[in-house]
């Protein structure tokens, strides 16, 4: 397909988890793109013009040519479809399947952690306040299956860099970045994994204070 306009759409300050992976999915296909900001404090992401656009009045939206495609996971299965370069999602049918399972649990499951800790901790600051039995519950699950799916000193969760090890690296930085404990298998996986240069462009980026 003849890569001619890309345009992403996604917050003002640069904190949503699902505009950072549509973001690093770019970068990983070497993609020139235009980036625009949605104030949602605001509320821009109700004006007319940009619900038409996106449909779902959410962040990120990727427009290609005048097709305007929003959620997360469908924009990088798209950019995987439609754009040579790194490989988003493993190529092996079961693979690719365990890794759409494992990013689909990511985002629906764990709500503790993601009240408890919001990304504001993870690009921002930390907070005092401890988790509750709850949130610890629910780091305890996320370090079971992360520890079955992660093979010992294993830097990717399918043999190669996927998106979904963007998607366990940002749950478990909800943890490391406030000093909650995590185990150090896991905690050495989330640091690496920060330290890709398509991620780091997205945790470099200049934030306004809240």
């Amino acid at each position: 397909m003849n890569q001619t306009s890309l345009r992403l759409y996604v917050d003002s300050r640069f904190l949503s988890p699902y505009a950072m992976q549509a973001f690093v999915a770019l970068h990983e296909k070497a993609l020139a793109f235009d980036l625009s900001t949605v104030d949602l404090e605001g509320g821009a992401q109700h004006a007319p013009d940009y619900t038409e656009r996106s449909l779902t009045g959410r962040v990120p939206t990727l427009v290609h040519d005048g097709f305007a495609l929003s959620e997360s996971s469908a924009i990088t299965e798209y950019v995987d479809e439609a754009f040579p370069g790194t490989a988003l999602y493993p190529r092996l049918p079961r693979e690719r399947a365990r890794a759409r399972q494992v990013q689909a649990w990511l985002r629906s499951d764990l709500m503790p952690i993601r009240q408890e800790r919001s990304t504001e901790v993870v690009f921002c600051a930390p907070v005092p306040a401890a988790l509750s039995a709850q949130a610890r519950a629910a780091a305890d699950k996320l370090f079971f299956v992360a520890d079955r799916l992660l093979d010992e000193g294993a830097a990717s969760l399918f043999g190669a860099w996927s998106i979904v090890d963007l998607d366990l690296a940002i749950m478990l930085q909800r943890l490391l970045r406030n000093g909650d404990p995590v185990p150090p298998k896991l905690g050495d996986y989330a640091r690496a994994q920060w330290q890709r240069p398509s991620v780091r462009r997205w945790v470099e980026m200049e934030r306004a204070a809240s």
